[in-house]
């Protein structure tokens, strides 16, 4: 989506010259927060390259809830729009690189093409739908279900996440994540 955007501005030459300052691309650090629980979001993120992850603290406990990979967008959409404190953290897992937009310049290119909208939507209905998937597994499915559909339909999570976040996010302590997989 973000690379199909860049283009059409860029197309759009009078555009592009009043809108390419709006990208910022960086290279970060692994482990390099780009928005702390209780912050207002600023940036939209588009990820080049590079893996991230959403998580939130309970009690002391670091719970991982989502991971972002390339080609992927990734923000606390709701504090971004409402302007109101995120409810979770955003963080880099891996050393990446994101083409960042601020809040501003989002609204400013949404109104300027109208149908960025609909990109929008996708993001926000893949969102949805990835939490009810993880709110339904946790309800329904053992540990051990949960860990083989994360094998069967997100290989990449196994490949490049760390096994402690990867427990985090199954809902069990790494310990039990380690007695799941050598049952296998």
């Amino acid at each position: 989506m973000f690379d199909q955007l860049i283009e059409r501005i860029k197309k759009d030459t009078e555009n592009w010259l009043k809108f390419e300052g709006f990208f910022a691309e960086r290279k970060i650090p692994p482990h390099c927060v780009l928005l702390r629980e209780g912050e207002v979001a600023h940036q939209l993120h588009f990820i080049r390259q590079g893996c991230l992850r959403m998580w939130f603290n309970k009690d002391g406990k670091d719970i991982t809830f989502q991971f972002f990979f390339e080609g992927q967008a990734v923000a606390s959409i709701d504090s971004l729009l409402s302007r109101k404190p995120s409810l979770f953290s955003i963080e880099t897992i891996e050393p990446s690189t994101v083409i960042s937009v601020g809040h501003a310049d989002f609204i400013r290119l949404k109104q300027t093409y109208p149908d960025l909208e609909d990109g929008l939507q996708q993001i926000l209905f893949a969102r949805l739908r990835n939490y009810a998937q993880l709110f339904l597994s946790r309800i329904k499915d053992s540990p051990r279900e949960r860990y083989q559909e994360l094998v069967i339909n997100h290989p990449e999570i196994i490949k490049r996440v760390p096994q402690h976040y990867i427990a985090s996010y199954l809902g069990i302590t790494p310990i039990s994540l380690s007695r799941i997989k050598n049952r296998r």
